[in-house]
């Protein structure tokens, strides 16, 4: 395997591309503040790892670039996925956040007016 063939196989696993740097062959715009890299050792051969908070961590050398391919594909395909769903759009998930906030303004509201009258009557009886 090649590093063009992880990237094919990595977008068929649908692997979101922001977690993985692959120089060359699929650079992150803009790096978040972690994420897993392959790339060409100094010394030579291929080294991957985790990339975070500007710092290079648990990082692996291998003499070939299929090791190193098969290396950074089993740590991706060990994360942990996501939950199903997450396929909603902004506008709907702002849709979702203002009908949630209706739904509460109204029950402190219904709360509200079951509990006056309690308390007028405590005060009448005082």
């Amino acid at each position: 395997m090649d590093r063009r063939e992880l990237v094919q196989t990595l977008e068929d696993e649908q692997v979101p591309g922001a977690l993985y740097d692959i120089p060359g062959v699929h650079d992150i715009p803009v790096q978040p503040d972690a994420y897993y890299f392959l790339r060409p050792a100094p010394e030579g051969g291929w080294e991957t790892g985790l990339r975070e908070r500007s710092q290079d961590r648990d990082i692996s050398r291998f003499a070939t670039e299929d090791e190193a391919c098969r290396d950074l594909l089993a740590k991706l395909r060990a994360r942990p996925r996501p939950p199903d769903g997450g396929t909603e759009t902004v506008e709907e998930l702002l849709a979702q956040g203002e009908e949630l906030r209706r739904q509460a303004h109204e029950e402190v509201q219904r709360a509200l007016r079951e509990h006056r009258p309690e308390e007028h009557r405590q005060e009448e009886e005082r």
